[in-house]
Order: C-alpha cells, then structure tokens, then sequence
C-alpha cells in the first residue's frame, strides 16, 4: 500500500496519459479533461485506504470513461450526442502503453489562450492538480479560477485545434510558449506575487517535475535542459532565502551553507551539458549565469565580470526590460554604482516597468550602494508600494527604515 504523497505523484503521472486516451477515442478535449478531474479526484479518495490497483492506468481510464458516459447520458447532453454520434462509439478504450503527455501539453499551452489560462490549463490537465489547490497558488476565488479553465477549454474547441504534436515548422515556436509557462509556474512558487508567503513549493517542484518530463520527452532541445538547469539551480537556494520568521534574506546576505549542494551539482552538470551542443538559447544563457552565483562560497568571491559577460550575450540573445535590469545591478558590480543607475534609468520610460515594484528596488540598491540614502529611501518605500508580496513589502521597508 503507498501512502498519500506515492499515490498523488502517482496521480499526477498519470492524469495526461488517461487524458490523450479518452481524446484520442472519443474527441472532446474539454469533456474529457472533466471526466479525469473526477476519476483522478476518487482514486485520491480510495486508493490509500484501498491499495492501489494492479494497472492504474487501466483503473483511471475505466472510472474516467464512465463518467464521460454519466455525462453524456444526461438530458442536456442527449442533444450533444445527436449532432456526434461518432463520438458515442461503445467500443471500450483500449489502453496503450504510448503518453500522449507531450501532446497535452502543447495543447494546453496552445497560442490562443492567454498566458494565465495556459498556467492553470497545464497545472491542471498535466500537472493533475485540482482547481482548488491551483486557486489557492494564484490567490484567486476558486469559482474564478474554474471559470477561466472552462473558458480556456472553449477557446481550444473554438480553435479547432487538433489532438496532435504541431508540425515541424510551427514547433520550435510552440516549445518557446510551453518553456514559458513552465518558467512562469516556477516563478509564481519561488517568489509568490502575492500573499503572506515568499513561496510555494509545491508550485516549484511541479514545474521541475513538469520539466524533466519534457527533457525525457525531448531529449534533443538544449533550451529544455537549460531550463531544468536554471529551475535547479535556483531552487537549490530556497533553503536560504527566507530567515526564520519568514522574512526575504537577499542573495548576498545567504548563508551558503544552506544551499542544496546536491542539486547545485546536477544544474552544473545539466547546464554545461547544453552549452556544449549547440547555439544558445536565453534559459542557457540564465542558467550559466546562476551557476556563477552557485560557485561562489561568499558573495564576495562571485565572478562579476563573468556574469556582467553572459548578461551581454543575453541581451543580444533574448533582449528586454527584465535582462536590462538584471544587467544594471551587474553593470555596478564592475563598474560602479553609477554606470548601473545610467543604464537603469533607461528603463523609466518602458511601460512594462511601470507596474513592477521591481525597477524602484533595483534602483533603491544601487542608490544606496552610490551613498544616496535619501533616494534610495524613497525608491524602496514606492518598490513596497506596489508589490503584493508581503515578505517583499517586509524587506522592503526595513531597507528604508534603515536608512531614515
């Protein structure tokens, strides 16, 4: 008998297989995804207290195609069935040993969707959580949250899209929204945009588990590894990002000893890995630039010039307001406070700054590493303003009350 957590990484192996199934046999992405929510959500009742069944793919496919049938038995569903008889084929689905994960997961990332419905999309159809736990990691009502998976679901159908990898020349573009959303996954669990916690990890860890999968299933895409890299990489760091009462610790205030060594040593490995195949792509490029930061004992002994070297391939790489800011505070390393405020205040007129706390925290640093306490003071006053992140607005207003 496995207990709760064997069982739920069980459940969550599973939940896109059983999906591609059902799509596969009978169509109807949306009523099938529905079907094994319910089938995934008995097996997580019975099979700790039952045991697990001798084929639970078998078990999850059969409980999940009966409830297609309850559905489509009902009196609003017999009209549905009229317009696709096709679709009512008694044949029993046949399970097979082929995983259609990749296949779910492309679809669930499919370009028509916006970015926050691609995130619960997946979370739910492949990572095989429930509505509820996705709800709760995004701080939204559950009804809300139920409401954009139906309407992501209808977007799908309206598309028109197909149960299929996309072609080649569509797919390079496609792996570039589906390694998004995973970062984006991983991101939200690091440093929570919200809420009394620094972080989630179970958030984390499932868009690691989401990873290694798609590096199993596409071994050949170095920006997939370079990912995985950089997740690792920096999560092995979570340990010692948060002090004992919750609050943010910065990187150069980390004790290093907390690190997870073990893990440091397999995103090295990963990263070196992808470097050595081919053209590189940002997630390399960000995992190189992490693996500096994790080979240094002290914050005293980083390679900054290094660093600020990969952040110039980066920009020429994969160019934005984000790598921008991150190179200013690299730019100051080397060169100075001052270099990093001039390069920082070419920001100040990117409309996609203007609704992070991000950009005055960023200069709030450097302000105060230039000597300039009263700005700098005031820059992390108005960063706190605008995050809603508690341990962020915490850590944030220290930074100023210390320097008042």
């Amino acid at each position: 008998m496995k207990d709760d957590r064997q069982v739920e990484a069980l459940l969550r192996e599973l939940a896109p297989q059983v999906i591609g199934l059902l799509v596969r046999k009978h169509g109807q992405f949306d009523a099938c995804e529905d079907a094994v929510q319910e089938a995934l959500l008995s097996a997580a009742q019975q099979w700790p207290e039952q045991g697990v069944p001798d084929s639970p793919k078998s078990w999850l496919t059969t409980v999940a195609s009966r409830r297609l049938v309850d559905e489509w038995r009902s009196e609003s569903a017999r009209r549905r069935r009229e317009e696709n008889d096709a679709l009512m084929d008694p044949t029993p689905v046949t399970v097979s040993d082929s995983d259609d994960t990749l296949t779910v997961l492309f679809l669930c990332c499919h370009p028509s969707l916006s970015a926050p419905s691609q995130l619960a999309l997946t979370l739910r159809a492949v990572g095989g959580l429930t509505t509820g736990e996705i709800a709760n990691a995004f701080l939204v009502p559950e009804s809300t949250l139920a409401q954009r998976i139906s309407r992501a679901k209808q977007t799908i159908k309206k598309a028109g899209a197909e149960f299929v990898l996309p072609p080649s020349a569509e797919l390079g573009e496609r792996l570039r929204v589906v390694l998004q959303v995973l970062y984006l996954i991983f991101n939200e669990g690091y440093t929570t945009s919200g809420g009394p916690d620094l972080h989630r990890a179970d958030l984390t860890a499932e868009a690691i588990r989401l990873t290694r999968l798609l590096r199993r299933l596409m071994p050949e895409e170095d920006e997939v590894t370079g990912l995985l890299a950089l997740m690792l990489l920096t999560d092995a760091r979570r340990a010692a990002r948060a002090g004992d009462d919750g609050s943010l610790v910065p990187l150069a205030e980390q004790d290093r000893t907390r690190w997870n060594a073990e893990t440091i040593a397999e995103g090295v490995s990963l990263v070196s890995e992808a470097l050595e195949s081919g053209p590189v792509g940002p997630y390399q490029v960000q995992a190189a630039i992490a693996a500096v930061h994790s080979e240094a004992a002290t914050a005293a002994d980083t390679d900054w010039p290094q660093i600020l070297a990969l952040y110039d391939v980066l920009e020429k790489v994969s160019p934005g307001p984000v790598v921008t800011l991150n190179r200013a505070v690299a730019v100051a390393e080397v060169n100075g406070p001052e270099a990093g405020l001039e390069l920082l205040a070419t920001l100040d007129d990117d409309s996609r700054m203007s609704q992070t706390h991000r950009l005055d925290s960023v200069r709030g640093h450097l302000l105060e590493l230039a000597g300039d306490t009263g700005a700098a003071r005031e820059a992390y006053l108005r960063a706190a303003g605008k995050t809603a992140s508690e341990p962020e607005r915490q850590y944030l207003t220290r930074r100023a009350e210390r320097l008042s």
